[in-house]
Order: C-alpha cells, then structure tokens, then sequence
C-alpha cells in the first residue's frame, strides 16, 4: 500500500469515525427482498364448517398484558404530548444539577435513551459565566459520558483556549443528552422533550452569556428560525428563570471541520465572546 492510499484510508476511517459508524457490514449485498419471495408461503388451517364448529358460551374479552403487548411487561411509552408536561414537571423539581441528572437518568420518556449507551450530561465547571450548549452527543461522547470530547469537541477546546477559556471557567452541554442512532439529527420531538432538561440545567448553572453552538440549538433554545448562518455573531435574550441573559449564536465546530474556511467568522463571534465577558 502506498503512502498515499495509506493517508486517504486513515481519513476515510476518521470519517466514519465522526459520523458514528460503529458497526461492519458484509462488503456482499444481500438481496432481502429476494429473500422474502422465496420463502414458502406460511401454512394456514383450513376453516372449520360453519355446520360442524362447536358452539361455546359466550365469554368476556380477556384484558391483555403488556408482557403479552411485547414491551417487556414495561408501561407502554407516553405520547409525545405526555413526555413533554412529565419532561417539564420533572425538570421542576430539581434543586440542583445531581438531582437534574439523577432524573435525567430515570426518565423513560425519551426513546433515544433505549440506544444509546449512556447519559451524556455536562462537563465543565457549574459556577461558570459562559455555557455552551450543542445538539446532541456523538460516537465518542456516547462512550466517555461527557459531551464535546470527540473530534469537534477537541475543535471547541481550542477555539475556547484561544480567548482564555478552559473547563475551568466554562461548562458544556447539550439540547439532547442521549446519542441518536448513527449520529443523525434529533427528531423536533426529541428536542421538544428533552427542552425542559436542557432549560433547567442552564438555570442551574446561573452563567452570564449562554453560547448556541449550531443552528439546531440557537433554534430550538432561542425559538428563532433562521438559520445558522444568519443567526450568527448576533445577540438574543435568554430568559434563565428568573434572570435574562445574553446568548449568542456561532456555528458548530463539526460544522466547521467540513467548512474550514467558515472558521474566520467563528473567530469573530469567539472574540465578540470574549470582549462581552471582560465587561
């Protein structure tokens, strides 16, 4: 193998390392609808004659398990409806941010935390006056628990560094604390039910600027709907309880490892950042 091809493999396999593929597949395709048109036909039982069936009294419906529903003898989940008023009600209740991630960790009404491996809930410091919050987390994020430590979160550390920030004085999140499948992009009503989650853990921390990194962020936290590259370098008002902060709208650092020549305009929001938390 030449060094060239040894290079383009590694960035093929970095690739799909980002895009969260975990699994190999057979490199033969598998017709499966061949498959099905080849299987025999089910045996099915003739009917009995209508003459000859034997009458049975009457019986009452019997009421059906949801062991027999195939839900693991589990509570059929909530409506989406249902899963945002439990999301809100139970966010509510959170005193602090162990007790917010203690019902994080037993809330059942977002589906996503059946796939995934783990809760990915914060990092950083609590008592910060900057947080930044993404989307989701990925492959790697799915595995440690922490949010940001893949590929674009090692992006974000140095983009912080660069204007003096560190875990010690910024905490990081995200809108969604479980890890879609494959890393595609949370549902609108994924995000919807896990907003509550995310609106408490901000109030919690009491920052001074909230940082939305990403168009599905600034979107879903700030209710706005332009798009990133619209929304960028521009400040909104975040209500925290019963305080207003500033937040500010910046593109994601995935996003700018596919669009590296977009990182100019992060490094102006970046400085706009830092100028706003010298004041």
């Amino acid at each position: 193998m030449t060094v060239a091809n040894e290079k383009a493999l590694r960035e093929i396999l970095a690739f799909y390392q980002e895009a969260g593929v975990d699994a190999a597949v057979g490199e033969t395709p598998v017709d499966r609808l061949a498959e099905q048109a080849a299987a025999p036909p089910a045996p099915t039982s003739s009917p009995m004659p209508e003459l000859t069936r034997p009458k049975s009294p009457a019986t009452p419906p019997r009421q059906i398990s949801a062991r027999e529903l195939g839900n693991n003898g589990a509570a059929p989940p909530p409506s989406p409806d249902a899963a945002i008023m439990a999301a809100r009600e139970a966010a509510r209740t959170a005193a602090d941010l162990d007790e917010l991630r203690a019902i994080l960790d037993r809330f059942e009404g977002c589906a996503l935390r059946a796939t995934a491996s783990r809760l990915v809930f914060g990092r950083g410091n609590p008592q910060s006056r900057v947080m930044f919050v993404g989307e989701a987390p990925g492959y790697e994020e799915d595995k440690s628990g922490l949010p940001f430590v893949g590929r674009s979160g090692h992006l974000l550390d140095r983009m912080m560094a660069a204007i003096g920030l560190d875990e010690t004085n910024a905490y990081i999140a995200n809108i969604v604390p479980w890890r879609p499948p494959g890393n595609r992009t949370p549902t609108p009503q994924e995000s919807a039910i896990c907003l509550p989650f995310i609106t408490r853990q901000i109030e919690l921390i009491n920052a001074d600027i909230l940082v939305c990194l990403g168009g599905p962020s600034a979107q879903t936290l700030l209710s706005i709907r332009d798009g990133i590259t619209k929304s960028r370098g521009r400040w909104y008002k975040f209500q925290a309880g019963n305080r207003e902060i500033r937040a500010l709208a910046t593109f994601h650092p995935a996003f700018l490892l596919r669009s590296p020549l977009q990182k100019r305009l992060a490094w102006r929001d970046f400085l706009a950042l830092r100028k706003a938390l010298a004041q």
